[in-house]
């Protein structure tokens, strides 16, 4: 602390300068090596700002010379202490390296704790700067720490620490900024050439001594401009009052029969009364002078009697205005109210007989609904008994086709046994032809055939029979377009692909509808199986130009 006092002893300030920090590297092999040896990759550029002055002042304002963001204090007032002003906003800023001429500052590593300060004293314009390397010169302290302002003195001890005084305030945050950097002197590995900086602030009786005179010229400049403020807020003092004379107790005579300058001849006449100017001599005067005087004050009290009077007469015809007015209002809202009680009791009488008729009208609507409900309930039975008779119409109709079609299939089985029978009846007696004449073989194939052209006759009069007729024109037109699609598909297509494009054309057709109508058409339509096992696919083909061929 005394240190720091005395190095900062016979320090002056001298102009801001806001200096930006440009380092360049003279020699960049000697800090490739330094590099290298730290195991760290270069990122600082040549010409960059050390710390812009937003980051370390926040409320510095050049044209005012001091800090905003600190509350000036007056020390001139009493029971008021000397508080230091509040430190900057901390900001997080990335520190890069820093190249100088002469030496180069390598950063902390960022997972550490930010290096710790001491309070700031106020007005501090003086920074302690320790661990600096053995080797360091004043030279080079004044090459790192100048970019951070114009330095007016710096003091420097044997034992690697020094004080650097600054020109202005803000310069110590871009100094402190400086602190945990590793500085490093050229390329050299020596322990005496590199050392760890660490800034702090520093007490010094020229800072405290400037700081101290600054509140002051602001406390005297207070007070000058309250003082201003007070005589301008002042009212004017009254105007002085003339010594006595004949001359001037004429004047104020004539003043006091004056109504516009009564009020200041009376504060005269009493000041000169209170100055003790009554004598023998001017005895009548101020007589006359009192006589006027009371004349006015009689006058001016006749005035007011004669006011208050015509106020009380006027105050009384208000009140019988008033009283006639407010009978008028009452006898007009009376026959309101009344008026509006007979229309009230009309609308009630109107009201009660609106109810009555709205009474009898809903017994006659409950009336009416309910014989409606009961004729919609019998149109609705009667509706639902026609479709159940129309249901068991089309279910008789269904049933005599199925019986009908039953008796079909007996007929046909019954004829195809008596065939069955006759061939093997036939097949026997070839057999025994054979045994006894010897025919050859190929007259037994003759049989076969004659048996397989009788088999197949049989079969197509059976489809015949079983092939009906077209029931409705709309068979014909589904036949139509079905046929017309599977001759675009001469491999033919399965039934659901045929579906799917007829119901494109009638929403209500059903695939086992299609499937029915082309098992009626043999001769037109064939169903073939494509494929083996799991893709084994069965497809309807068009084959009715394969019988006109063969017919």
């Amino acid at each position: 602390m005394m240190a720091a006092g005395k190095a900062a002893d016979g320090l002056g300030s001298i102009a801001i300068d806001t200096t930006q920090l440009n380092m360049s590297v003279t020699d960049p092999t000697a800090w490739a090596t330094a590099m290298n040896n730290l195991g760290m990759v270069p990122v600082g550029l040549p010409g960059q700002q050390l710390v812009s002055d937003s980051i370390c002042v926040p409320g510095f304002d050049p044209g005012l010379n001091m800090m905003t963001g600190i509350t000036p204090i007056n020390p001139m007032i009493p029971g008021l202490g000397l508080v230091p002003p509040p430190p900057p906003t901390e900001v997080a800023v990335v520190k890069e390296i820093i190249h100088c001429k002469s030496c180069t500052l390598f950063p902390q590593n960022p997972n550490l704790p930010p290096p710790s300060t001491r309070e700031r004293p106020p007005g501090c314009k003086t920074v302690f700067v320790g661990g600096l390397p053995e080797n360091a010169t004043e030279e080079i302290i004044q090459e790192v720490f100048e970019q951070c302002g114009d330095i007016t003195a710096i003091r420097k001890s044997k034992k690697n620490f020094c004080h650097i005084r600054f020109a202005e305030e803000f310069m110590v945050d871009k100094a402190i900024y400086l602190s945990g950097y590793r500085m490093r002197l050229g390329s050299s590995t020596d322990k005496k050439d590199s050392g760890r900086l660490h800034v702090d602030f520093a007490q010094a009786r020229d800072d405290f001594y400037e700081w101290e005179c600054k509140q002051r010229m602001r406390a005297r400049e207070e007070r000058h401009r309250r003082k201003l403020e007070e005589d301008r807020l002042r009212p004017p003092s009254p105007p002085a009052i003339m010594h006595y004379s004949e001359h001037e107790a004429t004047l104020l005579a004539e003043k006091l029969k004056d109504d516009s300058k009564f009020s200041e001849a009376i504060t005269v006449l009493l000041s000169w009364i209170e100055r003790g100017e009554v004598n023998r001599r001017s005895a009548n005067q101020f007589y006359s002078m009192v006589q006027s005087a009371n004349s006015h004050v009689r006058r001016l009290m006749n005035e007011k009697a004669t006011h208050e009077q015509e106020m009380e007469e006027a105050k009384e015809n208000f009140k019988n205005a008033l009283t006639g007015i407010l009978t008028q209002s009452l006898a007009a809202q009376a026959y309101a109210l009344k008026e509006e009680n007979d229309s009230l009791r009309w609308q009630l009488d109107a009201y009660r007989n609106e109810v009555e008729l709205l009474k009898q009208e809903k017994e006659q609507l409950f009336r009416t609904e309910e014989n409606l409900t009961k004729d919609q309930q019998l149109q609705f039975l009667r509706q639902t008994m026609q479709g159940m008779q129309q249901q068991l119409l089309t279910i008789q109709e269904e049933l005599n086709s199925k019986k009908s079609e039953l008796e079909q299939a007996k007929e046909e089985q019954s004829h195809t046994q008596a065939l069955l029978k006759v061939l093997q009846e036939q097949l026997k007696g070839t057999k025994d032809l054979v045994e006894t004449n010897g025919h050859s073989h190929e007259d037994t194939n003759e049989i076969n055939v004659l048996t397989v052209s009788l088999v197949n006759q049989d079969r197509e009069t059976n489809t015949e029979k079983r092939s009906q007729g077209l029931k409705s024109e709309k068979e014909a037109l589904l036949i139509g377009i079905i046929s017309t699609f599977l001759h675009v598909h001469p491999f033919g297509a399965n039934i659901e692909y045929l579906w799917s494009y007829m119901q494109q054309l009638d929403s209500k057709i059903s695939a086992n509808e299609i499937e029915m109508l082309l098992m009626r058409l043999p001769r037109m339509f064939k169903q073939e199986f494509t494929g083996v096992g799991a893709t084994l696919e069965k497809r309807w083909k068009l084959c009715a130009f394969e019988g006109i061929k063969t017919t």
